[in-house]
């Protein structure tokens, strides 16, 4: 999911502002801490194990890290949407306003989970999902934020898109079967038969989602791209690696296709 806000210069400038301030401070640490990090190696030599020693603060770090990434939404409140109005009125000029881009470049966030939202601008401004402006847009937002401005999107209702016809049957197969001689699971498996997905197990909605979108973030995942170090972060990569162009192509088209149609009937093409 790439977001991308517009209109928000004063962002940026906070951005950066924030960035000076925090590299100032750690400056300003380390010089503090100087004389008891030359104590180190003279700690270290009198040991019989000096390789532990150096060694397991770096294996500590990684594990510190991910228990706050698992953990930082438990100290927040579930989103308000009203408020999160405001909060995202800065996404409407690349994503709309009711979270529904008009440009395919851009991803619908209308009807997405707000644990996925949140996660992800969270990941945006971790740096573990990469992207050079959505780090700029997300910096300045505290965690409330991000959860009061997914709930605002998670409201809002995904406008249907339509597949090619010549590509439905293909990745309707694909999408609901997969194929298992190639080890291509089901899609569905994860994202639902009508693409609501899974927002317990941070599966995100697909539904109505742009096909130029979902085939830029499937070439993206078959290139390697990880948007975090969790176990359901891991998966994508794993399974676009087997898909072939025309695999992307018909899957893509067919899930822009994807909508949710009265009295809950999932409707798998338009």
């Amino acid at each position: 999911m790439s977001f991308r806000l517009a209109g928000c210069r004063p962002a940026v400038l906070n951005a950066v502002a924030l960035v000076v301030a925090l590299s100032a401070s750690v400056a300003f640490a380390q010089n503090t801490k100087a004389p008891a990090a030359t104590k180190a190696p003279a700690a270290a030599a009198s040991t019989t194990k000096p390789a532990s020693a150096a060694t397991a603060p770096a294996a500590a770090t990684p594990t510190a890290a991910a228990a706050h990434d698992d953990n930082w939404m438990m100290s927040t409140k579930p989103g308000d949407a009203t408020s999160g109005q405001g909060k995202a009125a800065a996404c409407g000029a690349c994503h709309g306003m009711d979270g529904n881009s008009t440009d395919p470049q851009y991803p619908k966030l209308a009807g997405q989970h707000e644990m996925y939202i949140a996660h992800q601008l969270h990941n945006f401004k971790s740096g573990e999902r990469q992207n050079a402006i959505m780090l700029g847009m997300s910096t300045p937002l505290s965690d409330q934020d991000m959860r009061d401005i997914a709930a605002y999107f998670a409201g809002k209702q995904p406008l249907p898109g339509v597949a090619d016809q010549a590509l439905v049957e293909r990745g309707q197969k694909l999408y609901r079967e997969g194929d298992p001689d190639r080890g291509i699971p089901a899609c569905m498996a994860c994202h639902s038969i009508d693409g609501r997905g899974n927002p317990g197990a941070m599966y995100p909605q697909l539904t109505s989602q742009h096909a130029q979108y979902i085939e830029a973030k499937l070439k993206d995942f078959q290139s390697g791209t990880t948007w975090g170090h969790e176990a359901h972060a891991q998966i994508m990569p794993t399974v676009a690696k087997n898909l072939d162009p025309q695999d992307i192509a018909a899957l893509a088209s067919y899930i822009e296709g994807l909508h949710v149609a009265d009295h809950g009937t999932a409707a798998a093409s338009p």
